[in-house]
């Protein structure tokens, strides 16, 4: 066609550039007959565009083994385990593909129809498998949906504890929430409980009641992570931190400047520090069958590890001889505080004493340690070899000597020294005037606590000597402390929850002499 034009432009040139080839134009008839040829070559063209049916079977017969390849590729192997597919419908030409949707009038040869169609259920689920896949976000299998494992309520071995149930032979982190600080956020402290695998008594620690006391907070890590709970029989609570507030400030009081151990068992109506006694006693220390709460000395004032305890209580006592080798000093408990609170409810209660306020100090946390893992032996509720300590003596009778001048406090004696009548426990000297004082012991025993190195005013605690004596107290209070959900009061008076019962709290806890005030 593209001649056939050409000719045609170059036919008046010819006849005007020159007469002599005249001859050689074709005529009109010519003309026409080269239009004619043009016009059939277009035509074959055209024709050469448009597939005839054998090959446009052939092609779709490639295209069909190219997608059996694919399939056989990107099949993953599980879904050959899958059940067989649905049958397929009777009329498998009524699915339209790519092809069909062009040529739409055109006949399906059968060789393509049989190419199309699943010979086998592993090829329909493919199939299916690949028409997922070529949408965005549906490759591969469904995400697995990961689920806490929850405890079983009717286990009759769980432990129920501020609303969890934590499985026989298993260890959980709980929060206990007593108050909010003035921002109206609750101010959770974690509660660390391992329930073993066999039965027994139920063991309460308790730390930081005094915010600035650090070495029970370790002891409790310690002993609470060490334990494996298919090895333990019965269950162990452990608070590492009851004044959360106080400890973030660095302070044995909470904010309000209340001492939170001179408010047992509280009062849900009361002050702060009343109410967060409240919910610590009523909600976990009444589920205990024995505590052991950890202190450190205060008022920049260190302690010999040593057990405080009533021991006119013959459960109490046998709780002291289950720690081995650490000294024992008698004493009842101040009103208010958590000791007195659980004997009064037939909680057998000593407190353990190690070290001093605002550091932790390795080796009287080891001590505490292990004398609450000797304990826990003594118990049964968990068996391991311990190297028992030589025993200590128990010490009935203690006194504090005071200083009778201000001035520099320097100790000449060291924690635990056995001390005779007259020997210089330390010395007070005058930073203006140099004019030293002498403090003498009052009599045999032994230091079980000091204070550090510091200025004092007249009239200071400085040492506490621990008194040895004959015997134990005239008075014997034994007291049915059994290892049960069943309580009774072990004395008279008991623990009072009214107003009433507060405010004697106060009014002892204002006349409290400084014997117990370290507590």
């Amino acid at each position: 066609m593209f001649l056939a034009l050409n000719l045609t432009a170059k036919a008046p040139e010819n006849q005007v550039g020159s007469r002599r080839h005249r001859h050689t134009v074709p005529s009109r008839a010519g003309r026409i007959a080269l239009y004619a040829l043009a016009a059939g070559a277009s035509a074959c063209l055209l024709a050469a565009c448009e597939p005839s049916p054998a090959s446009q079977a052939l092609a779709e017969k490639n295209a069909a083994v190219a997608d059996s390849a694919a399939l056989e590729m990107a099949t993953p192997a599980n879904l050959a385990q899958e059940p067989p597919a649905p049958a397929a419908d009777p009329e498998p030409a009524a699915a339209a593909t790519p092809d069909s949707a062009v040529h739409a009038d055109a006949p399906a040869p059968k060789a393509m129809a049989s190419a199309r169609t699943p010979d086998s259920a592993e090829d329909a689920t493919a199939a299916r498998w690949l028409q997922k896949a070529r949408h965005p976000g549906d490759v591969g299998p469904p995400p697995i949906e990961r689920t806490e494992p929850t405890a079983d309520v009717d286990d009759p071995g769980g432990f129920e504890l501020l609303g969890q149930t934590i499985p026989r032979g298993s260890s959980q982190r709980l929060m206990w929430s007593a108050s909010q600080i003035f921002e109206g956020v609750s101010s959770a402290t974690p509660v660390l409980v391992v329930n073993g695998a066999g039965d027994g008594p139920v063991l309460c620690l308790t730390a930081a009641i005094h915010g600035d006391e650090l070495n029970g907070i370790e002891m409790v890590r310690r002993v609470l992570h060490d334990l494996e709970p298919d090895k333990v029989n019965g269950t162990i609570i452990g608070i590492p931190i009851v004044n959360l507030q106080g400890f973030r400030r660095g302070s044995r009081y909470l904010p309000d400047r209340r001492d939170l151990n001179r408010y047992f068992p509280g009062n849900p109506e009361g002050s702060s520090a009343s109410r967060i006694a409240y919910s610590l006693f009523d909600s976990i220390i009444r589920r205990c069958d024995a505590l052991v709460d950890l202190h450190t000395g205060s008022f920049y004032r260190t302690n010999m590890p040593q057990l405080r305890a009533d021991l006119r209580y013959e459960k109490i006592k046998e709780l002291t001889q289950g720690f081995g080798g650490i000294a024992v000093l008698h004493s009842e408990a101040a009103l208010g505080t958590l000791r007195r609170a659980a004997t009064d409810a037939g909680i057998p209660a000593i407190t353990l004493e190690a070290g001093e306020p605002l550091r932790l100090q390795s080796a009287k946390v080891s001590q505490g340690v292990n004398g609450v893992f000797t304990l826990l032996d003594t118990l049964d509720i968990v068996k391991r070899v311990q190297f028992l300590a030589p025993p200590e003596p128990i010490y009935y009778q203690s006194t504090w000597v005071r200083a009778d001048d201000g001035g520099i406090l320097f100790s000449v004696v060291r924690l635990g020294q056995a001390i005779e009548i007259g020997d210089v426990l330390g010395t007070v000297t005058d930073p203006i005037t140099n004019e030293q004082n002498l403090i003498y012991s009052p009599a045999k025993g032994r230091v079980l606590g000091m204070a550090l190195n510091q200025v004092v005013q007249p009239g200071f605690a400085a040492f506490r000597i621990g008194i040895e004596t004959d015997g134990p107290p005239t008075e014997s209070l034994g007291g049915d402390l059994a290892w049960s959900g069943s309580r009774r009061l072990l004395d008279a008076g008991g623990a009072e929850s009214t107003d009433t019962g507060n405010a004697q709290q106060a009014a002892a806890a204002e006349l409290e002499t400084e014997e117990n005030s370290e507590e």
